[in-house]
Formats: structure tokens, C-alpha cells, sequence
């Protein structure tokens, strides 16, 4: 029952990248609003309390005394819950601003969650320029996922000016690494990739000895604690879990500077 309170917790966290209205520079000062001083000793004090009742294996990664009624926020894989100062209570969802309806929550998740785009490995992920390729972004996807094979088709189709990199990241079934080898193993392997994506045309089998970065990416995948595809990655570090329609696609890539 405990580890099902986290999956609900990941799946708030998905469907409110849906909700990308505010603006990038926003969400930045949302999640860097000051917290009230705290005590060290108390946060430490609540972490012991609080990390043995979340079930077994859940570690605590910080907690911190927050601005929002001296609730305190636990940080674990990622995702951020809420207690009070004894621990006696666990709150799961997003605060929002009753007044403007921002969302801290998210807010906070999106900053604890960035990452520095200079240090994915590229050399794993197969590249497309499209027009100026000025603007850079990385999608992590799994050959059978569907919602992966809609933004290919749809939403990808219609962004120019971008430099694509795609991590092909198995996580769905046993078939899933097969694909991705023969894609990578391919003469062309972005032709493959589409061919496969958008056409539905399988890659011919790949040779038995063809090195491929499956198993590094899988790897990296979970370093980076993603859940599911497509995980799509920018130049500010920062992440939508989920598939969004070409508008949000071009309103957040116009929105960094490059």
C-alpha cells in the first residue's frame, strides 16, 4: 500500500507537465523562493522519523522545512511529499497558489529533477538536424511505445530548427531490446528508426556480434529515474515526462536560450 502512495505520486507528477502554462523563467522563481530558517537538527530529526514509514527500501534524499505552513518536504527518487514536523502525516499532491493556481509542487520537482545537458552521452543516441539545428533537445524512447510513435509522428514532424538526439531506452518488454539493436545495428540507423517509428516497418535482424548501447543506456535511464517514454530533455537541464502536442513543444524550445 505504501509503494502503491508513490506510483499515484508519479503519475501527479506526469500529468502536470500537461499543465506547462506558466513560463520556464516563472517556474525558476517559484522554485527558488526562499524557505523559512529551519533548523538542521529538526530536519534531520524528521527524516529519521519519517523515512522507516515509507515502506521498505524508500530512502530519504533531503528533507526541508517549506514555506507552506510549516509542512516539511521530503525528497525521495525524484518526487517530493510533504509531513508535518513529527512526522504523524503524509501529504501527497501538489500545493497550489489558491490565488494565481501556480503550482509549487511542480515547480520544485521540475528544479530538484534538472539536469546538465553537457553531460549526457551523445555518443549512445542516434542524430537528426533539422534546419539550423540551433536548438537542441533529447528523447528517450522505447521501440514499442505508443505514445513515443504519436510525437514521432506528429508533434516532431512539425518542429524545425532543432537537433535532435534519441536514447533508445527498453523498458517495456524483452522485444523492445531486439528492436533497438537491430535499429542501431542498421547501415542507417535513423532511417531504420524511422522506418520503424513512424512507418511500422520492421529493421532487419541484426548481426549476432553488433555491438549496441542497450545496456548503457538502460543505465543511464535509470541514473536519470525515468519511469517511462517518451522522456524528452533541454539545453536548460530541464524535463517533460510525457508526450506533448508541437505547440508546448515549440513554445518551451523557443523559451531557452541557446
Amino acid at each position: 500500500m505504501r509503494k502503491h502512495k508513490f506510483a499515484v505520486l508519479a503519475a501527479l507528477a506526469v500529468l502536470a507537465a500537461g499543465a506547462y502554462a506558466q513560463s520556464t523563467q516563472k517556474k525558476a522563481e517559484v522554485a527558488k523562493a526562499a524557505a523559512p530558517a529551519a533548523d538542521a537538527a529538526t530536519e534531520a530529526e524528521v527524516k529519521r522519523i519519517i523515512e522507516p514509514r515509507l515502506g521498505d527500501g524508500v530512502k530519504v534524499d533531503s528533507v526541508r522545512l517549506t514555506p507552506y505552513s510549516g509542512l516539511y518536504e521530503v525528497r525521495t527518487n525524484g518526487d517530493i511529499i510533504y509531513t508535518d514536523r513529527k512526522g504523524e502525516f503524509l501529504f501527497v499532491g501538489n500545493i497550489l497558489n489558491s490565488k494565481t493556481y501556480e503550482n509549487y509542487t511542480k515547480a520544485r520537482v521540475d528544479e530538484i529533477n534538472k539536469i546538465k545537458f553537457s553531460d549526457l552521452p551523445l555518443d549512445l543516441a542516434m542524430k537528426v538536424v533539422k534546419g539550423d539545428g540551433k536548438r537542441v533537445m533529447a528523447i528517450f524512447e522505447d521501440p514499442n511505445c505508443g505514445y513515443c510513435k504519436r510525437f514521432r509522428q506528429t508533434t516532431l514532424k512539425e518542429i524545425d530548427n532543432v537537433t535532435i538526439y534519441t536514447f533508445l531506452y527498453n523498458i517495456l518488454s524483452e522485444d523492445s531490446s531486439v528492436k533497438s539493436k537491430n535499429i542501431w545495428c542498421s547501415p542507417d540507423k535513423v532511417k531504420a528508426l524511422d522506418d520503424w517509428m513512424i512507418e511500422n516497418k520492421q529493421p532487419p535482424a541484426a548481426p549476432a556480434n553488433c555491438a549496441n548501447p542497450n545496456e548503457k543506456v538502460a543505465e543511464l535511464g535509470r541514473k536519470l529515474r525515468i519511469n517511462g517514454t517518451p522522456a524528452i530533455f533541454f539545453a536548460d537541464g530541464s524535463r517533460i515526462p510525457g508526450a506533448i502536442d508541437a505547440r508546448m513543444l515549440e513554445q518551451k524550445l523557443s523559451s531557452i536560450k541557446q
